[in-house]
């Protein structure tokens, strides 16, 4: 029977991961995990929907709203979490992404060397909207996750046996 620990092999897990969930069930990795990202590669490697993973992105994306410098990002977090929500179309959802794409093309480079910078300088900061997107993840998914990924090893051990 295929454990956890192979699933997250399987499925080309960073070794910081697999190392901390190694001795863990999928329910405590869900409910113990501190980082919001490690969740959310997880969701998108066991297939989770495309408008809950969408709202919790955007939930994510939002806890450094305070740090969004131009208007299309901020509107573009707006419609990511309308669009999770049910009260925005994909068609919204793409041209946001469009424009916000377009725009981060052009200040990416600068963009990039000061957000670099203010994340190294910050590491207590960093650590803290890990958690706060952990627990996002876990609010808007969790047990969602939990069923997805046991489904998932369910479905790979049925698939052994075949």
């Amino acid at each position: 029977m295929k454990t956890l620990q192979e699933l997250l092999i399987e499925l080309n897990a960073c070794e910081d991961a697999r190392v901390w969930a190694a001795d863990k069930s999928i329910e405590q990795v869900i409910t113990e995990c501190h980082c919001g990202d490690w969740l959310l590669w997880l969701a998108s490697k066991v297939e989770m929907d495309f408008q809950t993973i969408t709202l919790a992105k955007g939930l994510c994306a939002n806890t450094v709203r305070h740090l969004m410098k131009d208007d299309c990002s901020i509107k573009a977090v707006d419609v990511t979490i309308a669009f999770g929500r049910g009260e925005a179309t994909r068609k919204e959802l793409n041209a946001a992404y469009v424009y916000v794409y377009a725009y981060a093309a052009a200040a990416y480079a600068a963009a990039a060397a000061a957000a670099a910078a203010a994340y190294a300088a910050d590491a207590a900061a960093r650590q803290q909207n890990q958690q706060e997107t952990a627990d996002i993840c876990r609010e808007v998914f969790g047990s969602k996750l939990i069923e997805l990924v046991n489904n998932k090893l369910i479905e790979t051990n049925q698939n052994q046996i075949l």
